[in-house]
């Protein structure tokens, strides 16, 4: 173990540069979480698995822009037949 004086600057560095390596790994994985949990309520939609979630999501950005695009918009991403499955979803 390195012991460094607890009042010293470098300590102070270094526990700063702890604190954002983890604040970094945590807002990612919260990221990963969120968007995980996003693509799964997508893929409720009967006839839509996850390739489909993601390439609407990747388009799209969000659940909100989704439920506002239309069929023509949805069709030209993941062909006729799913967006109307979508289409429906969202519009039930």
């Amino acid at each position: 173990p390195l012991y460094i004086d607890k009042k010293s600057e470098s300590l102070r560095v270094i526990q700063h540069m702890r604190d954002e390596a983890h604040r970094f790994g945590i807002t990612h994985h919260r990221n990963r979480r969120s968007k995980g949990t996003i693509v799964s309520k997508l893929t409720e939609i009967k006839g839509i698995g996850d390739e489909t979630a993601s390439e609407l999501l990747r388009k799209f950005k969000s659940i909100n822009k989704i439920k506002k695009a239309s069929l023509e918009e949805l069709s030209s991403i993941v062909g006729p037949s799913k967006a109307k499955l979508v289409r429906t979803f969202f519009d039930a």
